[in-house]
């Protein structure tokens, strides 16, 4: 709960730092497809298809530089693989392959925009996961930590008051809450449309 809180707490503070100095503003809503995966032996070594939903404030400084912060809903997907029931045999019996990991994801994106219908973009997307996947281990223990810190960077086409976009983040958060001998590392493609008021 309190992580929840400083995430918000943190989104807010960068909203309002963003904003105050903005000379144009739009709010809209965006929604997209999420291909993720795992960076380990334990798992599948392709990505699997996901979503994302949510919105986003474009808050810009000047025609080229702003700022652009979101909330987003982000279901990912990954798979296990047989190494997953060799290494961790003693604690889970059993195979699970699919696992669905909801997150509430916070993205705050630095825009440039080079000319009016193409803006690229970076910057960090702090995740808090909602919903821990208890049946991966028998002990009930959940086998992913609660939050995920990633880079982002992609480019958006700006067609009129409509956002096509596609990113790739690459998590710097090692995930894994089983134990400290393996670490779990995510890798993501975020790709949607959206549109601004």
């Amino acid at each position: 709960m309190q992580t929840i809180i400083r995430s918000v707490s943190f989104f807010l503070f960068v909203l309002l730092a963003g904003t105050a100095t903005a000379q144009h503003l739009k709010i809209g809503p965006r929604v997209g497809a999420t291909l993720y995966k795992i960076d380990n032996v334990a798992f599948t070594d392709e990505f699997n298809w996901g979503f994302h939903a949510g919105g986003f404030i474009e808050a810009m400084w000047s025609k080229k530089w702003g700022i652009q912060p979101e909330v987003l809903f982000n279901q990912s997907n990954t798979q296990t693989a047989t190494r997953f029931d060799q290494l961790y045999q003693s604690i889970n019996p059993g195979v699970i392959k699919d696992v669905k990991l909801n997150y509430l994801s916070i993205p705050v994106l630095l825009n440039w925009r080079p000319v009016n219908f193409l803006t690229f973009q970076a910057g960090p997307q702090f995740s808090v996961l909602m919903q821990k996947d208890r049946n991966l281990l028998d002990d009930g223990k959940a086998a992913f930590t609660g939050n995920n810190v990633s880079l982002l960077g992609g480019v958006q086409l700006n067609i009129f008051q409509f956002r096509v976009y596609g990113r790739y983040g690459l998590g710097l958060s090692n995930v894994n809450n089983i134990n400290n001998s393996e670490r779990w590392n995510s890798q993501g493609i975020q790709i949607g449309a959206g549109f601004t008021f």
